[in-house]
């Protein structure tokens, strides 16, 4: 099969039955491979012309787009599906979908990079429920000079839908890959969320993944939240996993919660247990994320510093130029000025000017661990909520938000140019500071590479840690 080349995007069309016996017939990695001769800089599957298809079918196209991908960077997804066949391709890579979807050819070649500069204009309808994804989608169309209208709910996108001679392409059922978090977790009010069920036993232990849970307390977490409605009953492992687990939180004066567990199947001594060690258990999540003042008190203003000295390793400074040009490259499209390099120092953290600023911090972790930290001016980080969210605003909370947003999409570029370069990472959810000082007690002692950055005569700093 021969993959058909137009404005730079390779597609291939293959027909029919895609299962684990007629997949490898219809596409070879030669197929794959002849393709890099060619001008392109995009490849897709086309699932028009399929019947059906299972995973076992699909993964055999998927890896052979995936070792391209990891060979040339070039962007690798699929394409032409009905809301079936995209519920179908989620619930398959649920939880490890490295490739993009696009609805349609024309909506991937939106996305694709350009072989000469576009004049044309277009006003975009986008909708994703997952904020970030949406906000990716905007700011890559916004990138390449569109107007995206991204949709804050799904109710607000279907009333816009029904305009649809308003816009010149509405986007849904689209997905970007590389980009966020694989961890099934979720962040509110500088909480972070984690969704159990069933037994807990020693599976638990396994299947937790420690090393993100710790990169998030390195990132200045102090409050997390287990989502317990789902548990039926637990064991003397599950005990002895959430024992160890607030030691640990404990040197970084961190919080551990429990919210809806029944002890109906679980002996009562162990809710005590777990009390004594520290864990605080409650029976509605709103009973904590309603409760600001409480939200505040147990997230704290920011994570203790835990006394170990980390210090900077040549292997991270080595790849300094990739977080700081995925950094400047996002942040010039967002002002439309050019970045003007200030100063760069290897030093504490140091901000002269902590009035009207705002920041966000977001961990990294796998073939290389650290911090990166973002400070904003909040005239700057109103520019990026406006972006992101297609309108002014004054409200703290959606700047933080927004900003918590905007910082997990230029993680996710960095995360994609170290891949390319075959460092493998991945990346914590963002943490947000409405007070300079709340980050300067949580970074106290670490020294990094700072880079203070101008844009628009306002003062831009990245900070670079472990």
């Amino acid at each position: 099969m021969r993959a058909v080349v137009k404005n730079g995007i390779g597609v291939f069309h293959p027909q029919g039955f895609l299962d684990g016996t007629t997949a490898p017939a219809l596409l070879t990695i030669e197929d794959v491979k002849a393709t890099q001769s060619l001008n392109i800089n995009m490849i897709l599957l086309s699932l028009k012309k399929v019947v059906f298809f299972n995973k076992n079918g699909l993964d055999i196209f998927v890896k052979l787009l995936e070792s391209l991908h990891e060979r040339s960077g070039i962007i690798v997804g699929l394409c032409d599906y009905d809301e079936k066949k995209y519920a179908s391709i989620q619930k398959f890579y649920s939880v490890d979908m490295n490739f993009s979807l696009f609805r349609t050819e024309k909506i991937a070649s939106l996305f694709a990079p350009s072989m000469q500069e576009s004049t044309q204009k277009k006003s975009i309808l986008v909708w994703h429920e997952d904020p970030s994804q949406r906000s990716s989608l905007a700011i890559e169309l916004f990138d390449r000079g569109h107007t995206p209208v991204m949709c804050q709910s799904e109710s607000e996108f279907l009333q816009k839908k029904g305009q649809a001679d308003l816009y010149e392409e509405i986007i849904f059922n689209t997905y970007l890959g590389q980009l966020g978090s694989k961890i099934a977790t979720r962040v509110t009010g500088n909480a972070i969320i984690y969704t159990i069920a069933d037994f807990l036993d020693a599976q638990i232990v396994r299947s937790f993944d420690m090393t993100y849970h710790t990169s998030s307390l390195n990132v200045g977490f102090t409050l997390f939240i287990f989502d317990a409605y789902k548990v039926v009953s637990m064991n003397v492992h599950g005990l002895n996993f959430f024992s160890k687990l607030s030691t640990a939180a404990a040197e970084f004066g961190a919080n551990i919660c429990i919210v809806g567990m029944s002890f109906q199947k679980t002996p009562a001594n162990f809710k005590t247990e777990l009390e004594d060690a520290g864990l605080i258990f409650f029976e509605n999540m709103d009973d904590i994320l309603k409760d600001k003042e409480l939200l505040k008190e147990l997230g704290g203003s920011g994570g203790a510093t835990k006394n170990t000295k980390r210090a900077l390793t040549k292997v991270l400074v080595n790849e300094l130029p990739r977080f700081i040009n995925a950094t400047v490259n996002t942040m010039e499209m967002m002002t439309n000025s050019k970045a003007e390099k200030q100063e760069v120092k290897v030093d504490l953290l140091r901000i002269a000017q902590t009035k009207d600023k705002v920041a966000s911090s977001i961990g990294f972790y796998g073939e290389l661990n650290g911090l990166v930290i973002l400070v904003f001016p909040i005239t700057i980080a109103k520019k990026a909520c406006e972006l992101l969210l297609g309108e002014k605003t004054d409200n703290i909370e959606d700047i933080l938000d927004t900003l918590a947003e905007f910082v997990n999409i230029i993680a996710g570029r960095v995360k994609s140019l170290l891949g390319e370069h075959n460092i493998r990472v991945d990346i914590t959810l963002p943490r947000t500071y409405e007070h300079i000082e709340d980050l300067l007690s949580t970074v106290d002692a670490r020294k990094g590479v700072q880079v203070n950055l101008g844009f628009e005569n306002e003062s831009f700093t990245f900070f670079l840690t472990r």
